[in-house]
């Protein structure tokens, strides 16, 4: 099993500990890009695909840890994108 397909298979397990820097990793590995400028800003993130599709959240801080709701949303996008959402 190689990195990404860990970091995927931690994120179906919806850990309360994923990290900011693991979500940005799997949008990655899905072929999402972080977009600047315009609405974005601040602690608002939104990565785009190159169909566009976009995925939004908020970069968490202090800690690096994700908020429950936004590794379930991502788990949800990876399952879309894998065609095991439907």
């Amino acid at each position: 099993m190689n990195k990404h397909d860990k970091a995927l298979a931690r994120l179906m397990e919806l850990p309360s500990d994923f990290t900011y820097r693991e979500a940005v990793a799997v949008l990655a590995h899905l072929g999402f890009r972080e977009v600047r400028g315009g609405k974005t800003g601040g602690s608002r993130v939104r990565f785009q695909h190159d169909d566009g599709e976009q995925f939004r959240m908020h970069r968490p801080h202090p800690d690096d840890v994700l908020k429950g709701y936004v590794v379930a949303e991502l788990a949800a996008l990876v399952m879309r994108r894998s065609g095991n959402g439907d």
